[in-house]
């Protein structure tokens, strides 16, 4: 463990978790949308994952595709209660069952822990759908932020390991090369704060050799090359945000292995523009976007 580390990057990311989160506007709830939901445990090697599960409002005819969902707060921040209204929406239009996960949180469980336990969610959840009323063989991962980040891990494991099949990852305003020091935004003030960079990466990553890491920089070097037969994915970018540009990156990089089904930049916003602004129209068409390639999910 670094010195940075140890004395900046832990006691000042317990006190961002610490500090109270900011209500998502109301103007991207979409209490219209109702929402049906269980509680559930999942056991993983590395602990339980409370997780909330969004069933569709009414029960289809056949049993629906399942997406695993991993919210963002930069692998410190646990309010996964934030992608409420996007879980409740992707729910009623795919339809789909969407599982919002609890995952583990740094500083307390630095890397590898998230991103192992990530994996062994989704690998769970393919082999359980019988019991809760999806279809495991459809399955989607996707997250916000870092949670698009631990999705890719989740995807890139069940690559590397023969299974579960997974037949779409929805990868979100997400950093895909933690050892890059020169992020730039096109922003004066972006969401992302370059100076809140050092503190969350010291927070998920005590070991400086882990930056590298494939399941943590999947655009580092040559770790996104031939990555032929990896889950199928929609990478999505807001023009203003600071992790844009590796969103391009990994978009191109995940083209030249045919595992990229979209590339979607919203112009003008920045990071998180659906759970800090009033942007509703702006909202609507990404979680329409989301919903329409959750429901094409082909069965195996």
């Amino acid at each position: 463990m670094t010195l940075f580390s140890r004395l900046v990057a832990r006691p000042l990311a317990r006190v961002v978790q610490a500090a109270p989160h900011p209500a998502v506007p109301a103007a991207v709830t979409f209490p219209e949308i109702p929402g049906r939901t269980r509680t559930l445990t999942i056991p993983t090697a590395q602990g339980d994952a409370e997780a909330t599960v969004y069933y569709p409002p009414q029960d289809p005819d056949a049993t629906p595709p399942v997406h695993v969902n991993f919210h963002g707060g930069g692998f410190v921040i646990g309010h996964y209660d934030m992608d409420d209204a996007m879980c409740r929406y992707l729910a009623a239009i795919a339809p789909a069952v969407v599982v919002n996960v609890d995952y583990l949180l740094a500083p307390q469980h630095p890397f590898p822990a998230p991103a192992e336990q990530a994996y062994e969610v989704v690998r769970w959840v393919a082999a359980h759908g019988t019991d809760h009323g999806w279809d495991g063989g459809r399955l989607g991962v996707g997250g916000q932020s870092a949670g698009g980040n631990l999705a890719a891990a989740a995807a890139r494991q069940a690559w590397e390991n023969g299974g579960p099949r997974i037949g779409l990852q929805v990868l979100n305003y997400a950093p895909f090369d933690l050892e890059d020091p020169k992020k730039r935004a096109k922003a004066a003030k972006p969401v992302v704060r370059p100076a809140l960079v050092p503190i969350l990466q010291g927070a998920y990553l005590p070991k400086v050799a882990d930056r590298t890491d494939p399941l943590v920089s999947p655009l580092y070097g040559t770790n996104a090359d031939h990555l032929d037969g990896i889950a199928p994915a929609l990478i999505i970018t807001c023009e203003l945000d600071l992790l844009r540009d590796e969103g391009i990156r990994y978009a191109a990089k995940l083209r030249a292995s045919n595992a990229l089904l979209e590339h979607r930049e919203f112009e003008g916003l920045d990071h998180a523009f659906n759970l800090l602004t009033e942007e509703t129209a702006r909202t609507r068409e990404m979680y329409d976007l989301i919903a329409r390639y959750i429901a094409k999910i082909p069965a195996p």
